[in-house]
Order: structure tokens, then C-alpha cells, then sequence
């Protein structure tokens, strides 16, 4: 549903990654960092792509300012649409692993995994309406008519990002885990028909992004990592502030019958 607009919000994740995690004095050695993760990391739509354009990778990610700035070695495996099985098999049935840039050299991973897991693009798409209520459906009302379905997948999925964070440690046993959060998209209520989710489902969406970030930032802790939540960093800097203003830019936009049509980001 959403994507990075400008490099501003992977220099204040960057920033906020960088508080978190670098250690008093110059680093003598040179300081290896692996970047891991998907597209919240990989940076689709900050300019700049990288070579790789299978994981539309961009050279001004949160990873690649992070590195600048601490004058690291990086190597970033970030891809979009990652999830946590392409850290261990072939995304694209071409990419390596991601755990293989892992090793005893390195001295900082960071992670942003689980959007894909828990399909919470797909979720956010099935949300927009072209037409005000009551023309239409709620997603909200269709993701909590027999529970919560989505806050459900995020619980089928956190054995599966312990698993990764174990598997992180047993491959890079001296670096020091980071794992980032995602952000603030939307804010309370959304903003139909600038963006056209109704407000139940636009803040059902962002609640789940919420609890999402939340549970990543739990199982973090209990694995002795670092996480950087970049939820406070990002309010009010949503898809439905001012171009000047905003971090993210929507995927999708409605035009005419269409529900949404891909929007690049200027």
C-alpha cells in the first residue's frame, strides 16, 4: 500500500538506528554491517535504485545512509517482498540467502521482516473503496467478522521470526542485532478521499501495522537484540500529509472506476 517517498525518512531512520546502536570512540577495524530485510528496507521507491533491480533495491536506503554515516562495510541483501523463508532459501528462485552474508566478522545486522509474512500489502489493497460508505465494503468488518484474522497471522508468525533471530545469532555471533520496525502510513481516521480507505479500515490497517512493530520489537528484546521503532519517528509524516511533509508515498490512488493504478514516487 505504501512505500518510502524520500531519502528524509531513511535519514531519520538511519539517525534513529545509529542512536540505538554505535558505540562511544572511532571504530579502529573496519566496521562490517549486513543489512536484511524487505522492502521496508530495501527502499523500492527512494530514488536511487541499486544494480539488483529484482529487489528494486535502492542506493538510498535506510541501510545505505546508516552505512554512510557510521563509515561501515556494508552488505545490504535487503529485497522487496521478502519474507522470513527468502533469509534462508532462493527469492526469485535466483537469490542467494540472505543468512549468507552472515558471519563472525560481522558487527551489526539489522532486520525489517514480516509485512510479507502477514501479507499486509494484500490486506491494505482489499481496503480501498472507490465510493464513501455505505457504497461498498469494509475490510475491517471482514477481517474481524470471526476474530481478528490479521492480528491471528501476525501470531502464526512470530515462532517463524524467532527461528531468524536465533539463526541471525548462530551466524553472526559477535555482531549486534538491530531489528527496525515499520512505520506510521496512516494517520487516525485516514484521510478519504485523498487516500480511498474508509476511516474503520484505515485505522484497522494501521493498528495491525502497529501490533505488527510491536511484536517485533517484543521478541527482539527477549533475544537480547535492539529495536528501533520507526512508528513515533514517522507520525504525522503519513501519506496523507503535504508533499513537503510526508515520509511515505501511497502505491495506490484511485482514477475513475479503477480502485488504484501504480504511482511512482516523484
Amino acid at each position: 500500500m505504501v512505500g518510502f517517498r524520500l531519502p528524509v525518512v531513511a535519514s531519520a531512520g538511519a539517525l534513529a538506528l545509529m542512536s540505538a546502536v554505535v558505540p562511544a570512540g572511532a571504530q579502529e577495524d573496519a566496521f562490517e554491517y549486513v543489512a536484511m530485510g524487505d522492502s521496508a528496507a530495501a527502499g523500492p521507491l527512494v530514488p536511487g535504485p541499486g544494480p539488483n533491480l529484482l529487489c528494486f533495491r535502492s542506493t538510498k536506503n535506510y541501510p545505505q545512509v546508516a552505512a554512510a554515516r557510521l563509515g561501515a562495510q556494508l552488505e545490504d541483501v535487503t529485497c522487496s517482498g521478502a519474507e522470513t523463508e527468502d533469509l534462508s532459501g532462493r527469492q526469485h528462485h535466483v537469490l542467494p540467502p540472505q543468512y549468507v552474508a552472515l558471519s563472525e566478522t560481522t558487527d551489526l545486522v539489522t532486520v525489517t521482516i514480516g509485512g510479507n509474512d502477514v501479507s499486509l500489502v494484500q490486506a491494505a489493497l482489499s481496503c480501498l473503496n472507490a465510493f464513501p460508505e455505505p457504497v461498498g465494503s469494509s475490510c475491517a468488518d471482514s477481517f474481524t467478522a470471526d476474530g481478528d484474522e490479521l492480528a491471528e497471522r501476525i501470531d502464526e508468525f512470530t515462532p517463524d521470526f524467532d527461528e531468524a533471530l536465533e539463526e541471525i545469532t548462530d551466524r553472526a555471533p559477535n555482531a549486534r542485532v538491530v531489528v527496525v520496525g515499520y512505520g506510521t502510513y496512516l494517520p487516525p481516521g485516514g484521510c478519504y478521499p485523498k487516500q480511498p480507505m474508509w476511516a474503520r479500515d484505515a485505522d484497522h490497517i494501521q493498528s495491525t501495522v502497529d501490533r505488527l512493530s510491536a511484536r517485533l520489537g517484543e521478541r527482539a528484546r527477549a533475544h537480547g537484540a535492539t529495536f528501533v521503532d520507526l512508528g513515533p519517528v514517522s507520525e504525522g509524516h503519513d501519506v496523507c500529509q503535504a508533499p513537503q511533509d510526508k515520509y511515505f508515498e501511497a502505491w495506490c490512488r484511485p482514477r475513475g472506476p479503477l480502485p488504484c493504478t501504480p504511482t511512482p514516487t516523484a
